[in-house]
């Protein structure tokens, strides 16, 4: 299956906390789009493997995206290398996206700013032709994405450009609290982290209002890019 934009991420969450709601925009307007979690998040103060994993398929139906899968990697532990490399550059050469999304170039958590470097690194690798992949038997062709984006985590980075995602901030904060055991939780009594406290929640809605009101719009998500944004003309613009 061929898709437009296949996005990244080093957790299952982290994808719908990043770009939710440019991906919910994107499939509205008929794109296909397939979610990569390059782990399980087995280290995460909360819930589990199996919790996480049916969180992660609840909050990919909200979105609606057309495949979700889980690379498996060490959650922490994994590292940029050959072997992370090419199975990375497998998924991409499944799916061949025109877009690939990928985790914030600089944040908090470690694995973040790895998954970045790891996803962008590969892709640059899958469009060379000595490098060799295999799917279920059969030699894969060599793909390039044409644009490899980072969307922002936790630090406030400064985007490179800012997608307008008026009328699907609702269905991003949905995706996100589909991941019970993560986020805020009055009834939980597991330990509380950064992220399970309404004031974390409220800055999901609170930095989209912001962005989109810099642009002048309803609400917006920002990425950062690895080279020049290029626009066919002014009027392509908002």
């Amino acid at each position: 299956m061929k898709l437009d934009i296949l996005a990244f991420g080093a957790h299952p969450d982290d994808v719908e906390l990043g770009c939710g709601a440019t991906i919910a925009k994107e499939i509205w307007l008929g794109k296909k789009v397939g979610i990569i979690d390059l782990t399980r998040g087995e280290l995460g103060t909360r819930g589990s493997i199996e919790i996480r994993q049916k969180e992660a398929t609840k909050a990919a139906e909200i979105l609606g995206v057309c495949v979700r899968e889980n690379l498996d990697f060490a959650d922490g532990f994994f590292v940029n290398d050959k072997i992370h490399q090419l199975k990375v550059i497998e998924m991409i050469r499944k799916y061949q996206p025109e877009i690939v999304l990928c985790n914030a170039i600089d944040d908090r958590h470690i694995d973040h700013s790895k998954g970045s470097k790891l996803v962008s690194d590969a892709c640059f690798l899958s469009g060379l032709i000595k490098i060799k992949t295999t799917v279920d038997g059969k030699i894969q062709d060599r793909w390039r994405p044409k644009q490899v984006y980072h969307y922002i985590q936790w630090k406030n980075i400064e985007p490179d450009f800012v997608v307008n995602v008026s009328g699907f901030l609702d269905k991003k904060v949905a995706s996100v609290m589909a991941y019970t055991s993560q986020f805020y939780d009055p009834k939980s009594t597991e330990p509380e982290t950064p992220i399970t406290s309404k004031n974390f929640i409220d800055s999901i809605v609170y930095r989209a209002r912001d962005l989109g009101r810099l642009i002048d719009v309803e609400s917006a998500e920002g990425f950062t890019t690895e080279r020049f944004v290029a626009v066919e003309n002014f009027s392509k613009l908002i």
